[in-house]
């Protein structure tokens, strides 16, 4: 079954239907608490429901930076909705499908459609032709809801809408799920994507795009050209359209097309009324206006979906020249923090609409997997029809060439057959089938810009590993069983080992006695290059038989806690800073980086919620699941 949405309006029409909503009635703050309370929620089981806060307090502005974070006793009169992709489920419903597969099929059907040889074919392929016909956006005019109210000039401001200050640390008030329409100066071509924008004053607000955005391409064209840029921001659209926004499409294709394939019906748009631009019709917010050449500001710092704050940056200024919104409005927002969240379902619809297109251009991809500790863009695991010696190296240079595949960190190829999203099963193979001295390979490359790791911003290392068995050509076996070859297991060291190097706190063996063992270490850091000083200690005690993969990590992290070990690895490793090679033996540091060891960048704080906020909400809503 297909369900189409006309607005954010329907879709909270069926979340309601479906019992996928909770409303909460009692007033809160956007200053913190929403996040608190939803954070919660997010990880309550299986993504918690949607929420829907319907008395949310307006901050007092004050002169010196436009709120107050304390209540008073009026209300925004704007209810906030969050949450609402927040599990397989409501993501699916979202899209209007019962399985985001249906999706894919859809796509990779497109992807090999033919055109009609003959008068027969050509009689079959008119219904899919006159289906295809209904994807385009189009232009309506007359009154429509988003210019139900207007507003210009002094009536603008921003602090009239619940926008949220998610994380303790956050440089401000952010609005964290704008839909940001701009065209390119060059061609005319739309480009809809999704940039937080964090709010100055009632009027600007920063433009967070990153520079392999899109968005920041069209704006390098207005900067070449010397013109004023205009840009819309649609705020609570139907949820493909926003979705939409975020899908990691091929440069120049426009994501109200993709929006319109999803929905099966085209996007209605209509134009703005201060600057020339499209936006969609039925959306709760609009902002309009423009980003004014050669000024910067500083924005951030941010806590984002690594679970770390992202660093200050300079970037473009929005100015606001008119709002326009319905009668009454809601305000569509979502958090990001340590996994899971809400965005990780998003993700994982990415992970599944994607693929067919990833197959087109390597056609030997069986499966991909995006682990939620790898926060999209830090760890890809995939699947594979090996043919030839080297394959798997060959495809793993592909995808870093591939899109938004280019900011991978890490990739792990594994055979056909194997189960991508069954991590127990991949860290098996993985220690059965490499060779740590051979099948780890680094390179460098871009990087995400909220890599905190890397010594640079924007580029670092990157590792490849290949995890399928060695075929004829290849040269060499993967690493040697303990039990058949005399390999030897961490075990017996470990008694030894903490007794020895006093800075070890911890010692855990997740997974033993295959081809290769994990070992995870805690240690309290307490000098430049510890771990590196530290490695070469266990060089001397372990056994030279012993095979196998170390990780380092702080004394704070718990190490019997798969998920959290995965979680810093993915964030904190620097690949060809961090990885150390003895024999058959790798040891990863996934400590904490100091600027006595090279890492000159600031170290970014880990996402923590204000201890009187939590002690606010245990409080307020103890009789409740919250």
């Amino acid at each position: 079954m297909h369900f189409n949405y006309n607005s954010l309006r329907d879709f909270i029409a069926r979340l309601e239907k479906e019992g996928e909503v909770i409303r909460i009635r009692e007033k809160v703050s956007p200053i913190l608490e929403i996040t608190e309370i939803t954070d919660r929620i997010c990880k309550s089981g299986n993504g918690g429901k949607a929420i829907l806060f319907e008395n949310v307090a307006c901050p007092e502005r004050s002169r010196r930076n436009g709120f107050d974070p304390q209540l008073n006793n009026s209300r925004t009169g704007v209810p906030v909705l969050i949450n609402a992709f927040g599990s397989r489920k409501r993501m699916a419903m979202a899209l209007g499908v019962d399985d985001i597969e249906e999706i894919a099929r859809d796509i990779q059907e497109l992807i090999e459609l033919k055109p009609p040889q003959n008068f027969i074919e050509k009689i079959k392929f008119l219904p899919r032709l006159l289906e295809i016909s209904h994807y385009p956006p189009k232009v309506i005019t007359g009154k429509t809801p988003c210019h139900e109210v207007v507003l210009t000039g002094d009536e603008i401001d921003l602090f009239k809408f619940p926008i949220l200050k998610c994380w303790p640390l956050d440089g401000g008030r952010f609005i964290t799920l704008p839909v940001v329409f701009t065209k390119s100066l060059k061609n005319g071509k739309r480009n809809v994507g999704m940039y937080r924008m964090q709010v100055y004053d009632k009027k600007t607000t920063g433009m967070h795009w990153h520079i392999h955005k899109d968005g920041a391409s069209h704006y390098d064209e207005y900067k070449k050209a010397g013109k004023r840029m205009e840009v819309a921001v649609a705020i609570g659209t139907d949820p493909v359209v926003t979705y939409s926004a975020t899908a990691p499409l091929p440069y120049g294709v426009d994501e109200l097309l993709f929006a319109g394939m999803m929905r099966k019906k085209g996007v209605e748009l209509v134009k703005c009324k201060t600057i020339d631009m499209e936006v969609p019709a039925t959306a709760e917010i609009i902002l309009e206006g423009y980003v004014e050449l050669n000024e910067l500001r500083e924005e951030g710092p941010f806590g984002d979906h690594t679970g770390y704050y992202s660093l200050k940056g300079d970037y473009p200024v929005f100015h606001i020249t008119a709002i326009t919104h319905r009668k009454n409005p809601i305000y569509f927002t979502t958090i990001v923090g340590k996994p899971p969240m809400e965005d990780c379902y998003m993700g994982k619809a990415t992970e599944r609409i994607f693929l067919p297109m990833l197959r087109a251009l390597n056609p030997e991809i069986v499966d991909i997997d995006l682990p939620w500790e790898g926060v999209f863009h830090n760890c890809v695991i995939v699947s594979m029809k090996k043919r030839y010696p080297m394959h798997a190296r060959k495809l793993m240079t592909s995808l870093w060439g591939s899109g938004q595949m280019s900011f991978s960190k890490m990739l792990l190829t594994v055979d056909d057959g194997i189960n991508v999203h069954n991590y127990r099963e991949i860290a098996s193979v993985l220690l059965n089938n490499i060779n740590i001295e051979k099948d780890i390979f680094i390179t460098e490359g871009i990087l995400d810009v909220l890599d905190h790791s890397a010594p640079n911003p924007l580029y670092g290392s990157k590792v490849g590993i290949d995890a399928t068995k060695k075929i004829e050509g290849e040269g060499r076996e993967g690493g040697m069983r303990n039990a058949e070859c005399g390999v030897r297991s961490f075990e017996p060291a470990t008694h030894s080992i903490k007794d020895m190097i006093l800075d070890i706190e911890n010692i855990n063996i997740p997974i033993g006695n295959e081809r290769t063992e994990m070992l995870f270490i805690s240690i309290k850091k307490n000098k430049p290059y510890h771990v590196k000083s530290l490695a070469e200690e266990l060089s001397k005690i372990i056994s030279a038989d012993c095979s196998g993969i170390l990780i380092v990590l702080d004394n704070d992290v718990d190490i019997n806690n798969i998920s959290m070990v995965t979680w810093k690895i993915f964030n904190n490793v620097d690949p060809k800073r961090d990885f150390y090679f003895f024999d058959r033996r790798l040891i990863i540091d996934a400590t904490r980086k100091w600027k006595e060891e090279g890492h000159a960048r600031d170290w970014p704080p880990e996402i923590v919620m204000d201890s009187e906020v939590k002690k606010n909400i245990d409080m307020r809503f103890s009789k409740t699941a919250v």
